[in-house]
């Protein structure tokens, strides 16, 4: 028996390549195993190959696996492909429709399964997934039975026939498989898991939830990869509690409404990627000098441009950082954990309100869409604070009918808020430059007030955890440092190097700005050399590094740009032959 393993299925995208690994994922989710799943796939509607990979195993995983252990095949091409994944011993499951072949001399075997047949016997070709789940569930020794739930679940508004149906397709997947295999059954038997129930859910899901924990009840945003499930998820959860989304019909439209509704005092989200948040930026400028609250989700992809929109990159560093014309505080944050996506993206909310400006809150395609066993979340973690709104205050009269001091200068930077219809807090709201009251002025002295005001309130940010850190070591041979999505890789490659005797210390950046730098300082000083593993063509985290702790005779890059997440073996062989300064893979 086994306690982990790596399972891929591969076909052309709209063959139901996802709802084939979601069923098999979400099966084995009950059983108690804890998995992560990646999904490849084509920046198109239909066509083209598609895979999911998911890692199946009896303690935590946070990584893509290095290697294969069964590859389900729709098609040649996902041979192709896909092959050189596989481990000796590895096995291969096609669709015996298309003849499937594979390398000669390798230590592999394929097992070819009539999966469209079967499913056509049964009454429609469509079924072919549920047959090839039932093939994977044999070598792995589970039960038919384990299916059920889940089938009766996607499949039951359509009749207790349909569901009846899809578990013969199962059923018969499994039988043909163990002919095929005699006294091999069983050939990949997974230990038993402990049957915990645990959550699982892409990061997408858990910022989506983080922003209804947060207390938001709007959103305003446009459709796009891979933010896109952000909306869908609202779509159907705001108005539950008397919220509602608006697909706008830009960008433009979707950041200046959010900010609207903010300044109204609902608490707002949008979401994006990296071209939407290019069209933003004026509007974030705007959120700066008028001190409303704003929260935005920037899901980092391949570009520029359209570039890889379906793929992995985290490039949108600096331009979060520095992409706003004009000087204003912002802050953002960069998850790495889906836990930490929903904690995060509640607490953008409290960040946003305490100091009245923006806060992005930056993800990358591999944390928002990889999809992962999470543990049940504490709900009593997430609170709910305004800053200096108080919807019930009674505010004084002002003499001579004057207008509220919405931008009055304060010691910590912090303005007293107000909201439209509260009785003595009128007050003028503009994107020039204004005085305390909100009038437009371009007295020298008022901008030196009013821009030192803005810029000293993020002086005293807190935030929990500004950079992660796993450092056992006071002095270690290698410093690595990532952000986002690497940290599980991160962590994987560690283990491999300190087993090799080498004393490994790990930081993870989670709030890139403003720095944390005197968090970081201490670690880059104790180490001998510091590597930071980010994918990207330039080295983004890096420069931050240089930039703001020093020490950069220290530091290495070890990059990767071409659309596909680390895996822990790049990172392990990388660093075991010595990276060399901005070096890739």
């Amino acid at each position: 028996m086994i306690s982990q393993l790596s399972w891929k299925v591969g076909g052309q995208q709209g063959e139901g390549i996802e709802s084939t690994g979601e069923i098999f994922s979400i099966a084995l989710n009950r059983l108690g195993y804890y998995l992560y799943g990646y999904r490849h796939f084509s920046s198109r509607i239909k066509g083209g190959h598609t895979n999911n990979k998911i890692r199946v195993s009896t303690t935590e995983v946070r990584a893509i696996s290095d290697d294969l252990d069964i590859l389900v095949a729709f098609d040649q091409e996902t041979i192709d492909v896909n092959f050189y994944e596989l481990r000796p011993g590895g096995i291969v499951i096609a669709d015996a429709k298309f003849n499937p072949t594979i390398p000669e001399n390798t230590d592999v075997t394929l097992y070819a399964v009539p999966f469209t047949d079967i499913a056509t016997e049964l009454g429609t070709s469509l079924m072919k997934n549920m047959v090839a789940v039932g093939a994977s569930s044999a070598v792995l020794g589970l039960g038919e039975a384990v299916y059920l739930d889940v089938v009766e679940e996607i499949f039951g508004r359509k009749g207790q026939q349909v569901v009846e149906k899809n578990m013969e397709a199962i059923k018969r997947g499994a039988q043909y498989i163990k002919e095929l295999l005699g006294n091999k059954v069983n050939l990949m038997q997974l230990e038993q898991a402990d049957g915990k129930k645990r959550m699982f859910m892409i990061g997408n899901d858990a910022i989506a939830f983080g922003a209804l924990a947060g207390g938001a009840r709007f959103m305003a945003a446009y459709p796009i990869t891979p933010a896109s499930e952000i909306m869908e998820y609202l779509i159907k959860k705001l108005p539950k509690v008397g919220g509602t989304v608006i697909q706008t019909e830009d960008e433009i439209a979707a950041c200046t409404m959010a900010i609207g509704a903010n300044y109204g005092g609902v608490r707002t989200l949008t979401a994006s990627a990296g071209p939407g948040l290019s069209l933003m930026m004026e509007a974030i400028g705007l959120s700066g000098i008028t001190e409303t609250p704003l929260v935005i989700v920037d899901t980092q992809r391949g570009g520029p441009s359209t570039g890889l929109p379906t793929k992995q990159e985290q490039s949108d560093l600096m331009a979060m950082i520095y992409g706003t014309h004009g000087e204003i505080p912002k802050v953002v944050i960069a998850p790495s954990t889906v836990e930490e996506a929903f904690y995060d993206m509640a607490e953008a909310f409290n960040i946003a309100e305490e100091y009245q400006v923006p806060v992005i809150l930056l993800t990358d395609l591999q944390l928002s869409l990889g999809k992962q066993t999470v543990e049940p979340l504490q709900f009593d973690k997430v609170q709910i604070r305004r800053g200096t709104l108080d919807l019930n205050a009674q505010l004084p009269e002002i003499e001579n009918k004057g207008y509220f001091k919405r931008y009055e200068v304060t010691e910590d930077g912090v303005s007293p808020r107000v909201v439209p219809g509260m009785k003595n807090g009128i007050h003028h709201v503009t994107g020039v430059e204004h005085d305390e009251t909100g009038k437009p002025s371009e007295v020298a002295a008022n901008r030196n007030a009013q821009m030192d005001k803005r810029l000293r309130k993020l002086s005293n940010l807190r935030f929990d955890t500004p950079v992660y850190k796993n450092a056992k070591h006071a002095e270690a041979d290698l410093l690595l440092v990532g952000f986002n999505s690497t940290r599980g890789t991160i962590e994987e490659a560690m283990d491999r190097l300190e087993q090799d005797g080498m004393k490994v210390n790990h930081a993870h950046v989670r709030l890139v700005h403003p720095f944390p730098a005197n968090e970081l300082l201490p670690l880059v000083k104790s180490a001998k050399k510091v590597v930071v593993v980010e994918n990207n063509a330039t080295g983004q985290l890096s420069n931050l590094i240089k930039m703001n702790v020093g020490q950069a005779e220290k530091i290495s890059s070890l990059l990767k740009y071409d659309g596909n997440p680390f895996l822990p073996k790049e990172i392990y062989n990388e660093c075991k032959k010595g990276v060399v300064l901005n070096g890739n893979i």
